[in-house]
């Protein structure tokens, strides 16, 4: 979830995010980490549209912090589409990141998914601006997939885990490190729908506004 300004006379359109990290996993120092990364893959293609008042650069304003003791209220009765609230831990029950539904502004991150891929927090995040993944999963002979195409993709062999992998068995899926945000990732967002009040500012995504407790291993 993120804020869109636009700022005519530079002719820049910003979406601003802010990441609170909570859990027994968060640091400052992956707070800062985390939200350089997807600030990074977000801006990689600068990409431009167009809308009735002319044409406008997108750039991402990604900002992350990490709250050692975050209060649940602090999620519940947040009204500032800037923040989303994301929970940290070593242990995710199904051993997958996700967020709560698209276009909202909670989820739960697992570490080693944010350790093993810079891209695991940059695809997550589309999912909180409201896109889903692509219904045709098969990149073969394609290229390099974008950032929303989820574990499990085929893809050509040097971009599997395994490059001597037969496609669909182990080691044969896309390797996520290889997926990057495209020019189409950044016109499916669809900004140019956008409501933009009298302050050219407009709300992209959703509050969800789920305080996550820690997931507990089984015995």
């Amino acid at each position: 979830m993120g804020e869109a300004e636009l700022i005519q006379a530079s002719g820049l359109l910003i979406i601003r995010s802010i990441f609170h990290f909570y859990g027994d996993a968060s640091s400052p120092s992956l707070a800062e980490m985390i939200s350089r990364q997807i600030e990074d893959h977000w801006n990689e293609p600068q990409a431009s549209i167009r809308l009735k008042t002319g044409i406008y650069r997108v750039r991402f304003d990604v900002r992350g912090e990490h709250h050692g003791d975050l209060n649940p209220e602090a999620v519940w009765y947040n009204d500032n589409p800037v923040n989303n609230y994301f929970r940290v831990e070593e242990y995710a029950d199904g051993n997958i990141s996700f967020v709560d539904g698209l276009g909202s502004n909670t989820g739960y991150f697992k570490l080693e998914n944010l350790i093993q891929t810079s891209t695991t927090a940059a695809h997550e995040y589309g999912h909180t601006l409201g896109l889903d993944h692509p219904t045709d999963t098969d990149m073969r002979g394609k290229g390099r997939p974008g950032i929303m195409y989820p574990r499990g993709t085929y893809a050509d062999p040097d971009l599997q885990y395994d490059p001597l992998a037969v496609a669909g068995a182990y080691g044969g899926f896309l390797n996520p490190v290889h997926r990057h945000v495209t020019v189409e990732d950044i016109n499916n967002l669809r900004l140019d729908r956008l409501n933009f009040d009298v302050s050219r500012r407009a709300i992209v995504g959703d509050f969800s506004s789920i305080y996550h407790e820690r997931h507990l291993k089984p015995a």
